[in-house]
Order: structure tokens, then C-alpha cells, then sequence
């Protein structure tokens, strides 16, 4: 467990726009990491988040998501081949990746890859989400490339959804890096 330093709360960004005594506080659910610090092989769990009725039908409704098997319960019942409504896979993707989500101001989505959902989830289901950091690769002269796997479970360790996440992150320091860059 204690093989790789802790990521997750260690810095954070100071802006010089508020107080400085508050400026200097911690930001909860942010870090200030860089390209160099995220440590290849790191696995880490999420809290798990239970998605009831209300959460399933304000994504669908924010997303206009109306297909019969998200929004209709006599036809889930009567005619879906699962006998209940399910959470939209869009839903189950969006908050399996904010549990592990930070907010590090270096980091920015580059894209993901191997999206698939593996088995359905329900209204009343509990999820949470393991991310293992995969790999990473010098890009351009000023952002490496990393590589995050998330897999999605319900209940008690059934997996349901799995994705590869691309991110580019700043450097701490570009000049190491150049002439290692693709770009």
C-alpha cells in the first residue's frame, strides 16, 4: 500500500484573487500534480455512491435521454428483457469517472479509448470505481501523455463498465524532456 506516494490533496493552487489566509488553505478534492509525479502501476478505489431514482431521471432529463428502457417503467417491466428500468450507460460512465475525478489544474482530457459497458446497472444499485494508472509517454514540448484504465463496479465487485482515459499534463520541468517528445 505504501509504495507510491500519495497523489490526491498533497498541493493545491493559490490564487492571488481572495484572501490570503484563505488562499493558503487546502482545496478539497484538488491537487497540483505534474506529468513527473503520476506514478505508473498506482491503483486507487473511489467511496462508492448508490444511484437512486432522482439521479437517473435528472441525467435523462438533462441529456434528453427518453428511450424506454431509462424512462419507462410498465414497458422495462413488461417488454425489457431485464424486468426493470436501467441507469443510462452515459450516467454510469459520468459518475463512475467523478468518483476518481480530480481537479488538478495541470491535467486536461485528451480522450478515451476501450469504452465498453460490460453489464447493465439499475436504479438502487451502488458503484465505485478503481483507477490504475496505466502508462504515460513524452507528446509535446510543454504536455506529456497519460494513460488511466477505470473500471466501474455495482454492488459488491461486479465489473460494468471499463474505459482507458488519455489525459495531457504539464511538465514540472519541459526542458528534461527535450528532444524525448513525438510533437
Amino acid at each position: 500500500m505504501g509504495e507510491f506516494p500519495p497523489t490526491v490533496g498533497v498541493s493545491s493552487t493559490h490564487p492571488k484573487t481572495m484572501p490570503e489566509d484563505h488562499a493558503a488553505l487546502p482545496v478539497w478534492n484538488a491537487e497540483n500534480w505534474f506529468y513527473e509525479d503520476w506514478p505508473v502501476g498506482q491503483k486507487i478505489r473511489s467511496l462508492r455512491r448508490t444511484i437512486g431514482e432522482s439521479d437517473s431521471h435528472l441525467f435523462n432529463t438533462l441529456v434528453t435521454d427518453i428511450h424506454p428502457y431509462v424512462q419507462d417503467q410498465m414497458f422495462a417491466e413488461t417488454e425489457g428483457i431485464f424486468g426493470r428500468r436501467l441507469i443510462a450507460g452515459a450516467f454510469v460512465f459520468s459518475a463512475g469517472l467523478g468518483l476518481v475525478a480530480t481537479n488538478c489544474v495541470n491535467a486536461f482530457s485528451y480522450g478515451y479509448d476501450k469504452l465498453r459497458f460490460i453489464k447493465p446497472v439499475f436504479i438502487g444499485d451502488t458503484i465505485y470505481t478503481i483507477r490504475t494508472n496505466l502508462d504515460k509517454r513524452p507528446r509535446y514540448a510543454e504536455l506529456g501523455l497519460i494513460r488511466a484504465s477505470y473500471e466501474v463496479f455495482k454492488n459488491e465487485g461486479e465489473l460494468v463498465l471499463y474505459c482507458e482515459h488519455i489525459q495531457t499534463v504539464k511538465y514540472k520541468n519541459a526542458a528534461d524532456f527535450v528532444g524525448k517528445t513525438e510533437k
